[in-house]
């Protein structure tokens, strides 16, 4: 990628990935505790190990994907923070503060740094010669646009998904 990567996704991969490493750590102390006998339920502690440990690993994949401008990486993102807001919303009515607190701002920034123009921009930026061949497609396809976006100037995301839509085969 020649553009610099801006610092919501820089923010927003770190989160997700501090996100992932709790994870990875809730997973390795339960099994822990699963393997020593400590645990109540032990088949639910498999189970909530064997989670927590996917999860986190997945959520680090996430946020490497998010420092490569993978564009698959964002929506796992943002779901992981949908499912992380009602939990930290648990554990604050559980009395549960220390964990709350940081696991409900973590999702909220996340939230806001993934889905912010700068990242948005950024990581469905298409690459030239693609969207180049694309542009050309649609000019020769599409009726006069009454308001073409200049040459060199950001295309919305409403722009480029009218583009792909554009180019898709119509059954006839």
């Amino acid at each position: 990628m020649s553009k610099r990567r801006p610092i919501t996704v820089q923010a927003a991969a770190a989160l997700e990935a501090a996100e992932g490493l709790a994870a990875i750590g809730v997973g390795v102390f339960t099994g822990v505790e699963t393997a020593t006998g400590a645990a109540v339920d032990p088949a639910s502690a498999i189970g909530v190990t064997v989670l927590a440990l996917a999860g986190g690993l997945g959520m680090l994949a996430c946020a490497r994907g998010l420092l490569r401008a993978e564009q698959w990486s964002r929506a796992p993102t943002v779901l992981t923070q949908f499912f992380a807001l009602p939990v930290a919303w648990s554990l604050w009515q559980s009395g549960q503060l220390a964990f709350a607190v940081p696991l409900g701002l973590a999702a909220v920034l996340t939230l806001i740094t993934v889905l912010s123009p700068p990242s948005t921009a950024w990581l469905f930026d298409d690459d030239e010669e693609e969207a180049g061949d694309r542009e050309e497609a649609a000019r020769d396809a599409a009726e006069p646009a009454a308001a073409e976006t200049p040459p060199g100037e950001p295309r919305s995301l409403g722009q480029r998904l009218m583009d792909r839509l554009k180019e898709q085969p119509t059954k006839k």
